[in-house]
């Protein structure tokens, strides 16, 4: 396992990403995601959960004609693991049963996603998802490696520096507070949540030809729904997206949101939108005449 040369990355500072057919971008959003691309720093995104920060990243890969390393991260993870992991267990394992394979220490290493955006020619989009889900020391433990783009490999002595920066993104659902440092090294940007245009565009992307009117009659319910007090989640736009798909399975899905804007009756498939027993008493009781209301 050779070091890895560094090289520049006007190539890919020089472009630009400018939403796409499948992913509605805000003026801001783009404004965020070039300047972070500008100034090489990573992009921290935050939002609701569903409000499509992953997505975005995906959307960026594809925009600019990138390769796509994802990076899911969990409560367990550690940052080590994003570089690679060294399996003493199986060296030692093969050392007893005699194999030669055990005189290369590099057949035990295996290669963590951010060794693996480093190695590729001409750049990727490195996404960090939820980084908000692991220790408080995750993200710190990182900040060398973000920076100067180059870890040593202790086993080989041998230090993996990127052939070209990656556009690195890092998304968060703010479940914990993430470290000083670490925000002062990122270019951040909020996902506001979507106003009633706004979500309109986005279900005629992923809805082609749907009927115009369901959807307007659709978003107005939803909004109408994440409006009610006491919701422990309110419903997020991958919510939405999935509740209108269901609906447009109806023989006829108008019919099915009739009265329900009005409050006479409860939204069909509400099980689409609301994921706990809570939220969907809560909506029950919304709906009910005042006479039944206690």
């Amino acid at each position: 396992m050779p070091g890895l040369s560094c090289d520049g990355n006007d190539e890919i500072m020089s472009k630009k990403f400018e939403g796409s057919e499948r992913y509605i971008a805000t003026d801001d959003l783009m404004i965020a995601v070039n300047a972070s691309i500008h100034l090489e720093r990573p992009l921290l995104v935050k939002g609701e959960p569903g409000c499509g920060k992953t997505e975005l990243a995906k959307e960026i890969a594809s925009s600019l004609e990138l390769p796509f390393v994802e990076w899911h991260i969990k409560s367990t993870t550690k940052a080590q693991q994003g570089l690679y992991e060294y399996d003493a267990v199986a060296r030692l394992r093969d050392s007893q049963l005699g194999h030669e394979s055990v005189n290369e220490i590099g057949n035990y290493i295996r290669r963590g996603p951010v060794w693996e955006a480093f190695e590729h020619d001409n750049g990727c989009v490195l996404l960090i998802d939820e980084i908000d889900k692991a220790d408080i020391e995750f993200p710190n433990d990182l900040l060398r490696e973000l920076d100067h783009m180059e870890f040593s490999v202790y086993e080989t002595g041998t230090t993996v520096c990127a052939k070209k920066r990656p556009i690195v993104m890092i998304t968060s659902n703010n479940e914990k507070e993430l470290p000083d440092a670490f925000l002062r090294r990122c270019f951040f940007h909020f996902i506001p949540f979507p106003d009633s245009q706004t979500m309109h565009a986005i279900a005629d992307v992923h809805f082609p030809g749907l009927d115009q009117e369901l959807i307007k009659k659709g978003i107005e319910v939803f909004y109408g729904i994440r409006e009610i007090s006491g919701l422990r989640k309110r419903p997020s736009t991958s919510e939405l997206l999935d509740w209108l798909r269901v609906l447009s399975s109806e023989t006829d899905p108008l019919l099915a949101l009739e009265g329900v804007a009005g409050g006479e009756n409860s939204p069909p498939f509400a099980g689409a939108l609301l994921k706990n027993e809570q939220d969907m008493e809560t909506l029950s009781r919304s709906f009910r005449r005042p006479s039944e209301r206690r």
